[in-house]
């Protein structure tokens, strides 16, 4: 299952825009509002929704200025969330997030919506920072 958030513009410039995503305590300005739970440990992250069990991240990788990807700290659910950074002008840089995970055909029809809403969710608090 693929989603794709719309792409954001940050007045920022790519590396700054890097810089931000790559200390993972700023995860928690963009998460929604009614989060419950949100740990940094190390290159991890742990954010509990209502409804939702706690998820933990871990950075996975890093390309200097253009992308983070995350994944999920346990295999029985398989997915990343990717961070990507484009420079449109010397401080002007767009940010796409891209979730992407295998799940059965049951799983997905059960998550897709609310996965959905949570990459919209992210994409327009990214636009906030």
């Amino acid at each position: 299952m693929n989603i794709e958030g719309s792409t954001v513009t940050l007045h920022k410039t790519q590396e700054e825009t890097f810089n931000f995503f790559s200390d993972l305590n700023n995860f928690g300005k963009i998460m929604p509002e009614n989060i419950n739970k949100f740990e940094v440990d190390g290159d991890s992250f742990l954010f509990g929704l209502p409804g939702m069990p706690e998820i933990r991240l871990v950075l996975k990788d890093k390309t200097p200025f253009s992308s983070i990807i995350l994944g999920a700290a346990s295999s029985k659910l398989p997915f990343t969330l990717a961070a990507d950074f484009n420079a449109i002008e010397t401080n002007k840089t767009s940010v796409t997030l891209k979730f992407d995970g295998e799940f059965n055909a049951m799983m997905a029809m059960m998550i897709k919506k609310p996965l959905t809403k949570f990459v919209t969710t992210l994409t327009e608090n990214i636009e906030k920072i």
